[in-house]
């Protein structure tokens, strides 16, 4: 099995640098894009107050400036945008970069964004609800021929073109761990991602996906499996530590030197996850780069492009 990696960009840049996100990300990609297959980035508005870019934007710039890689969200919380809208923006971006988008998408959850950007925040299971509804209404806007007529819980579209049909049709990755999310990863998605989660919990969440498959009558083998989270690296795992400044650590993300980090992986890797999405803290310092794409990647078996 190939295993790839995806870069996952940072939300924004520093307080003291607005400038910089650019430049970093050039710098970084300029040697990064012979062992990254994939860009991503998060969608959300606010950190406090830390600058935040938004990600659909960011995308676009992505699509355009990087195009050797694929692109997609991690994920899109389905409430920030009209599904049958954001339907059409994914098959818009999948022709103009030529197939290279991979729609990712969730029920959302950062309640404090929301309220300050004026969007209702319903219960858990509403926002299941209303990522159902999307999903349909995706879906059909790319592969129905025509107009298109839905009536779901939440959302309708009643007589909606979707011209030009994104051809080939955006992989759908639903990410997400719940049950009923995981069900909908099982009936809608090519793709299924859980974030920051400890390999215990991801199996048993990937366990509790393969069992929605059986169900539904659906090869679980048809789902690509993956992780997103950061992954810091330090010749000692102090020096790992210190870079997630004490929010990230080997119980929610990949953390230590090269070979600790190459142990972290292996679980994940045994039960079928092959595409890591992942924030390299610290770059563009060399020395994390070069146990990144030298020990790391090769160590894993990981393809270059």
């Amino acid at each position: 099995m190939a295993v790839e990696f995806g870069l996952v960009m940072p939300a924004g840049p520093p307080k003291t640098q607005v400038g910089e996100w650019r430049v970093t990300l050039d710098l970084v990609l300029s040697d990064l894009t012979g062992y990254v297959d994939s860009l991503w980035m998060t969608d959300h508005f606010i950190w406090d107050d830390n600058p935040t870019h938004e990600c659909w934007t960011a995308l676009t710039y992505m699509a355009a400036r990087w195009p050797q890689l694929t692109i997609g969200p991690i994920v899109l919380s389905q409430g920030y945008r009209n599904p049958a809208m954001l339907a059409k923006m994914g098959a818009t971006l999948q022709m103009l970069s030529r197939g290279r988008f991979i729609m990712g998408i969730g029920a959302g959850w950062k309640e404090d964004e929301y309220h300050a950007y004026g969007y209702p925040f319903p219960r858990p299971g509403i926002r299941v609800e209303q990522l159902e509804d999307t999903l349909e209404i995706m879906t059909r806007l790319w592969t129905e021929p025509g107009q298109v007529t839905y009536q779901g819980q939440h959302y309708h579209i009643s007589g909606a073109y979707c011209e030009p049909k994104p051809d080939p049709v955006p992989p759908i990755l639903v990410g997400g761990g719940g049950t009923k999310t995981t069900r909908l990863a099982a009936r809608f998605a090519d793709w299924w991602n859980m974030p920051d989660a400890p390999f215990e919990v991801y199996h048993e969440r990937l366990q509790v996906l393969q069992g929605h498959c059986a169900d539904l009558g659906r090869d679980p083998n048809s789902i690509r499996y993956s992780w997103f989270g950061r992954l810091a690296l330090g010749r000692s795992q102090e020096k790992a530590l210190a870079l997630s400044h004490g929010k990230w650590h080997p119980g929610n993300a990949f953390v230590g030197t090269p070979e600790q980090v190459i142990e972290q992986l292996k679980p994940f890797i045994e039960v079928g996850v092959d595409h890591f999405m992942v924030e390299v803290l610290g770059l563009p310092d060399r020395d994390v780069f070069d146990m990144f794409t030298q020990e790391v990647i090769p160590a894993v078996g990981a393809s270059h492009s």
